[in-house]
């Protein structure tokens, strides 16, 4: 085999890898995260096996096609942490959090996957560090506990609505009113613009 014939199988093979990983992160996005391998490989251009060459299981193609996101997150994380105000901080995260969530649907569950069990840590014990200063600011209800941020998250990502921009919008009005519902003593503040959402899921 020459070193042309090598060179070229392994730059279709890079270009492979790319594609499968392109196709996933907009699948996932768009339609969660049960859409099949078989599914991905097709809108890829490429068979089943190819994919399962290049990732072993559907959670290893998830954890490397997500990663970016991954790395917004815990960027999200240490600024909310940098933040002077806690509360402020606190809510930068919230805020964030929905929206990075509203416009990748599989982003919250990729943080149970096993390739990410280190960045999953370091994030709990950021946002832990977090909610213990903004109580000890007095800003965040005493007993406010991380599943109560993991449901609105939850509730969050059943967002439905007609375009992702409206998705978005709804994702942060939803936050606001999260942010208030955490907050110590609530000051009723204006709410981002409501948008018009289905009525039922169907």
């Amino acid at each position: 085999m020459t070193t042309e014939v090598v060179e070229r199988l392994r730059s279709d093979a890079r270009d492979n890898r790319g594609r499968i990983l392109a196709v996933a992160r907009a699948a996932f996005a768009a339609e969660g995260l049960d859409v099949p391998i078989r599914e991905i490989a097709r809108r890829a251009g490429v068979g089943p096996a190819t994919v399962y060459r290049r990732f072993q299981t559907k959670e290893a193609l998830l954890a490397e096609a997500l990663a970016e996101q991954m790395a917004s997150c815990s960027a999200v994380m240490a600024e909310g942490l940098a933040a002077s105000d806690p509360w402020r901080g606190f809510c930068l995260v919230v805020e964030r959090i929905m929206e990075m969530n509203a416009i990748d649907r599989g982003l919250p569950s990729t943080v149970e996957t096993g390739d990410h069990a280190e960045e999953r840590d370091q994030m709990l014990r950021q946002l832990l560090e977090l909610v213990r200063r903004a109580k000890e600011a007095g800003s965040l209800r005493q007993d406010f506990v991380l599943e109560d941020l993991s449901m609105a998250v939850m509730a969050n990502d059943g967002i439905r609505a007609a375009s992702p921009a409206m998705r978005v919008a709804a994702s942060r009005r939803f936050a606001a009113l999260m942010i208030q519902s955490f907050q110590a003593n609530p000051v009723p503040t204006p709410l981002p613009p409501a948008v018009r959402l289905p009525l039922s899921r169907g």
